[in-house]
């Protein structure tokens, strides 16, 4: 193995973008991945067509425990760096819902293959296969990094090392806390981590009634104190999911109730009102079947009179549709883990890492990026931004 500038541990979007970004300042650098090709999470990503940005995409889409962390690297390599650098490389983006950027082709086996050509254009090597078991500073500040590959144990010095091996989903794809074990081995701080993006399960006397209208997607605005979302949910038989549950799932806490306005552009009494007006007679199960499913019409049942007709709603009735329609509650038992959810929340504390380098400011030549540092990204390519954006960041630095 020939000398590197650099070692990094993960082949994903960070690490990728590292090892090429480095190679065009004329840098050699090793990615060790441990699972058997590089880029795994990108070849699921947006249901194997990889949403590789978000044309929207800007620090207030992301949590982080310091909300102003993630600005430097974004001004350093933009959305727009992000799109040219891909055309450059042969990928063009499209347009689908709510700004979010796909190839052209629908398959993100071409985000992958264009790193690892670019890659070996540049001669930056990459090992597959290799598990990483420790991470040393040695007394000249360099490090010594030993991995576990074809069966022995190796060993490869460099004077700096990048932490890019992900969050905790998803484990059947070889994720691991490999990234906040690294960080408080060097004593450095890490934030609390949880699921992020994850469906929502609901258990107790209401889970039959989530379970009996699996498969049926709403579009609706889901809310709580802090933030609301505005996308398509979908029954499940262990409770919710879809975009704007996955989204609202990054801002939920244990214990705490989601709201849903289950007719987002539309007030349900002003709808009564003029149905009422031309037809009295009508039920109000067949006017909640023009706006929903039969099936979900029909489920109302358990809240709402929809077998009286309109006419003969009192102020009582109407009073408790606008509450269900318009702020329906839900109190979730918890989420699907790590295995569901798209990211991790939490890791590497902020303040433990230069905004501008990502090096830690305890142990100089250490970098982390990526998902193991705390800067979350909304769903719909935004965690794809951090990870271009960190990438290369680091790799100006190596």
């Amino acid at each position: 193995m020939k000398s590197v500038d650099a070692v990094i541990i993960g082949g994903g979007a960070c690490g990728l973008m590292c090892a090429v970004q480095a190679g065009f300042l004329g840098k050699q650098t090793l990615i060790l991945e441990k699972n058997d090709k590089v880029g795994a999470k990108i070849l699921i990503s947006g249901g194997g067509r990889c949403n590789y940005t978000n044309l929207y995409s800007a620090p207030a889409n992301f949590i982080s425990s310091n909300e102003h962390f993630s600005k430097s690297a974004f001004s350093r390599w933009t959305v727009d760096d992000t799109i040219n650098f891909f055309q450059i490389n042969g990928i063009s983006g499209k347009e689908k819902t709510l700004g979010q950027l796909f190839p052209i082709s629908n398959n993100a086996r071409d985000v992958v293959k264009m790193f690892e050509n670019l890659c070996t254009e540049m001669d930056q090597q990459i090992l597959c296969g290799a598990e990483v078991k420790s991470v040393q500073q040695l007394s000249d500040q360099s490090f010594l990094v030993t991995y576990f590959y074809r069966g022995k144990l190796v060993e490869i010095k460099a004077p700096k090392v990048v932490v890019a091996s992900g969050g905790l989903p998803i484990q059947k794809m070889g994720a691991t806390d490999f990234g906040i074990q690294v960080a408080l081995q060097f004593g450095l701080r890490v934030m609390p981590t949880f699921p992020a993006l994850v469906p929502l399960t609901i258990t107790g006397k209401n889970a039959d009634w989530y379970a009996k209208l699996s498969g049926n997607s709403i579009y609706c605005r889901v809310y709580n104190s802090r933030i609301s979302f505005e996308e398509n949910i979908l029954f499940t038989h262990w409770g919710l999911s879809g975009p704007a549950i996955l989204q609202i799932s990054s801002y939920w806490k244990p214990g705490e109730s989601i709201f849903i306005d289950l007719l987002p552009n539309q007030n349900i009494l002003e709808y009564i009102q003029n149905q009422r007006t031309e037809n009295g007679k009508r039920l109000l199960l067949n006017l909640l079947s023009d706006l929903y499913t039969k099936k979900f019409a029909e489920a109302l049942a358990g809240y709402l009179p929809v077998n009286k007709n309109l006419a003969s709603l009192t102020k009582e009735d109407l009073a408790e549709i606008n509450l269900r329609i318009h702020q329906f509650s839900v109190k979730p038992a918890g989420d699907k883990g790590y295995d569901k959810a798209e990211v991790m929340r939490g890791g590497v504390a902020t303040e433990e890492l230069s905004s501008k380098t990502l090096e830690t400011k305890k142990i100089k030549g250490l970098y982390f990026g990526g998902e193991c540092v705390d800067v979350t990204g909304w769903l719909g390519g935004y965690n794809f931004q951090w990870a271009w954006a960190s990438g290369f960041v680091i790799a100006q630095e190596l």
